[in-house]
């Protein structure tokens, strides 16, 4: 075996490790997204484990990797997404926005404009379009997205989310059924971002043994805030 095989081996199940998942899931590496044609795409098969490197280089060559549906499993498309964010993460908002009005039904909470805002009033209202029905899922933008995260999980019925990487998006999906997304604008790129919205978006909770502990959640919820999920 050579060197650059052992290595790819390690990573893979580090990865798998990192992610708490048994080894028959397959594994993208670098080698994958290499041979797809710059600025094409990449069809990942269910449950499969994108490698750091492999997520790299996929942004570096414009290769959009996109999740194939679990059995069952298809991203609604029409719904409605909450999407918000103050004045730091506006720019990114509106190139998401644009992106998102293609497959989904966008409610824009603001803020509309570069101007200094403050971040729980957007998040806030993310929140809660989420929590009432009124959306399927939300995405907040901040600087660091921290703060956001925190004022979303708040309110009553949400699981917010901070997420800056393939394997944190596809993590609070399959485990933690998230149904808020916040974003640091000002900690990753807009390209990164777009990566992560999409994965994050169509990744179906596993449910399996994660399904009693997001219930343990939901029940503590209910009993501390009289919340609905």
């Amino acid at each position: 075996m050579s060197d650059e095989q052992s290595i790819r081996r390690a990573v893979a199940a580090a990865l798998r490790r990192q992610l708490g998942q048994g080894s028959s899931r397959p594994v993208i590496d670098e080698a994958a997204v290499t041979a797809v044609p710059e600025g094409g795409e990449l069809r990942l098969p269910p449950g499969a484990l994108v490698t750091p490197l492999a997520y790299s280089t996929a942004l570096d060559r414009r290769v959009k990797l996109i999740p194939e549906s679990e059995a069952g499993y298809a991203a609604p498309e029409g719904q409605v997404i909450a999407l918000g964010a103050d004045h730091g993460g506006y720019p990114l908002k509106e190139a998401l926005k644009a992106e998102l009005q293609t497959r989904y039904t966008v409610l824009d909470c603001g803020t509309n404009s570069a101007e200094a805002v403050d971040y729980p009033d957007f998040a806030l209202a993310v929140a809660e379009a989420v929590a009432s029905g009124q959306a399927w899922r939300g995405i907040m933008i901040d600087g660091a997205g921290i703060g956001s995260c925190m004022v979303a999980n708040k309110v009553p019925g949400v699981r917010a989310a901070l997420c800056y990487d393939h394997a944190t998006a596809v993590n609070s999906r399959e485990h933690n059924d998230a149904n808020l997304l916040t974003l640091g604008a000002g900690l990753i790129g807009t390209p990164l971002a777009k990566q992560i919205v999409q994965v994050w978006l169509t990744t179906p909770f596993g449910g399996g043994r994660h399904a009693k502990r997001v219930d343990k959640i939901i029940a503590l919820d209910k009993r501390l805030r009289g919340g609905s999920a």
